[in-house]
């Protein structure tokens, strides 16, 4: 079964209709986040490594600090085929989303459906977006969700629909409601009977644990993709049930109308 490392062979080997030694990164850039939405006690921060390749870009978020200056340089100029080897996990998580993006973009035709943010404040197109992303879960037939990467507009939904979860994030912490994070996912995984993982997963290697769980489960794993929103499409029937995929432009860098990009979903 397909898992993080097996896509990137395939890509490498050219299996998307596209040689990676011949697509070339032309720029590369980080752009760093601090947030504390209004009416909210707590705020966080985020990076995230971009890479253009022709007209797509590829993402991956990183906590901060955790991408090496020489990153940048290593990567402009380089081609897919030498990225998609790169070192730093976020490199070459980021050329996978561009590469993926260039062969397959989030258009009707590959199985994506468009879904409008529409314009307003850091808070209200967070809210807006936690809708799109938690309407992919079959919420009927929910009691307990894990939430792995914490987002209280997230939280707050699930809250809303009155379906319990478990949140859960490397930074540990509490939520906005005060309820301890978790650190360690796969000690949650028995508690829960669906799955909603942000893709910053991929980054951080824990994405294949859940995604084994989910296949060898049958429950439900939603991904909310800003990292890797063109990589997890790829995993749909695979484990994964629906993407909520994101790429950049991310909701919090514009207050004009946006677009997400949804596949699979809720039945």
């Amino acid at each position: 079964m397909t898992h993080l490392d097996e896509l990137t062979a395939r890509a490498l080997d050219g299996a998307h209709g596209l040689e990676p030694a011949r697509q070339r990164v032309a720029v590369a850039f980080t752009t760093t986040q601090a947030v504390r939405h209004d009416g909210r006690a707590r705020g966080y921060r985020n990076e995230v490594l971009s890479l253009r390749l022709g007209e797509a870009v590829g993402s991956c978020a990183v906590e901060p600090g955790a991408i090496p200056a020489s990153a940048l340089d290593d990567c402009v100029g380089a081609t897919a085929a030498e990225l998609l080897a790169h070192p730093v996990p976020a490199v070459r998580v980021a050329a996978l989303d561009a590469f993926l993006m260039l062969a397959h973009p989030h258009t009707p035709a590959n199985g994506a459906r468009p879904y409008r943010l529409p314009a307003g404040s850091s808070l209200a197109k967070s809210r807006a977006r936690a809708r799109a992303v938690v309407e992919l879960l079959p919420l009927g037939r929910v009691r307990r969700v894990l939430v792995v990467g914490v987002v209280n507009s997230l939280l707050e939904q699930l809250r809303d629909h009155g379906t319990g979860y478990l949140p859960c994030d490397l930074k540990g912490g509490t939520t906005e409601w005060g309820e301890p994070v978790r650190t360690e996912a796969t000690a949650e995984l028995a508690h829960c009977d669906a799955l909603l993982v942000s893709g910053m997963t991929l980054g951080n290697g824990t994405f294949d644990a859940l995604l084994d769980h989910a296949r060898t489960t049958g429950k439900p794993l939603v991904m909310f993709a800003q990292t890797g929103s063109a990589v997890l499409p790829q995993f749909l029937g695979r484990g994964v049930s629906a993407v909520c995929a994101e790429p950049y432009p991310f909701f919090w860098l514009d207050g004009g109308p946006g677009t997400l990009h949804r596949y699979g979903g809720a039945r």
